[in-house]
């Protein structure tokens, strides 16, 4: 059987501005991430700034992109009326990201030097999948690429297992308790589990607005991961001739 195509369909030509809006906002969000990488590692006193100010600049798109989306969506075709909801979906995400990586930053800013070096390695691991996930997004976003897609439904169960390693160390061993600094801590690591199921969530849109199909109604088997069957689902829509 021949590899299914993963280019499906692509972007549509009509209204572009809210398409290169939410376009623009998926690089606001991988811009405040590195920011926020740079803050925990560094330290650095304008990372935390930085990281404010993309979250600030993600507000202002998701307004915008919402009181100019009603008039807009009804001048466009049905194909590019389900463009510009998707726009609407993955903005709704990028902002909710935009708000936890600010969160995460301040937090970072006040605890970094009181925190393990352990810790800290693990916390900028999260934080480097979250990035690479935001950039796969806005690869996915930009050419219809359903396999971009799918690495990001791959990457969230590695945030996931860093999470819950990080709880595990701070909750079920007494000698791994460190008061006020474990909450610190553990609010960053949700912190990122939670923008990395945003992104997920953002991964699947992408999915069905290439494809017309959702990836979760595939899911029948419990021996498969999610990716797998999707596309497995590809591949029996494009049988070899």
């Amino acid at each position: 059987m021949n590899a299914p195509a993963l280019f499906v369909v692509k972007p549509t030509s009509g209204k572009p501005d809210l398409v290169e809006l939410t376009m623009q906002a998926c690089g606001l969000a991988k811009e405040a991430a590195s920011h926020a990488i740079d803050g925990l590692i560094n330290g650095s006193s304008q990372a935390l700034k930085a990281v404010r100010a993309c979250e600030e600049h993600l507000d202002e798109l998701d307004r915008e992109l919402d009181e100019r989306m009603a008039a807009t969506i009804t001048q466009v075709t049905p194909e590019q009326a389900r463009e510009l909801l998707a726009c609407m979906k993955l903005m709704l995400d990028l902002e909710r990201v935009g708000d936890l990586l600010s969160s995460f930053a301040e937090r970072s800013a006040i605890v970094r030097n009181r925190i393990d070096m352990e810790d800290v390695g693990q916390l900028t691991r999260m934080a480097c999948l979250v990035e690479n996930m935001l950039s796969q997004i806005a690869r996915a976003f930009s050419e219809r690429n359903v396999e971009q897609a799918l690495r990001v439904l791959r990457t969230d169960p590695d945030i996931d297992r860093l999470r819950n390693l990080m709880v595990v160390r701070h909750t079920e061993n007494v000698e791994g308790l460190k008061g006020p600094e474990s909450l610190h801590v553990l609010a960053m690591a949700n912190a990122l589990e939670r923008a990395g199921d945003h992104i997920t969530n953002m991964a699947e849109e992408l999915c069905h607005l290439a494809t017309g199909h959702t990836v979760r109604h595939l899911i029948r088997s419990k021996d498969k991961p999610v990716e797998q069957l999707f596309l497995d689902w590809l591949a029996q829509q494009n049988p070899a001739k």
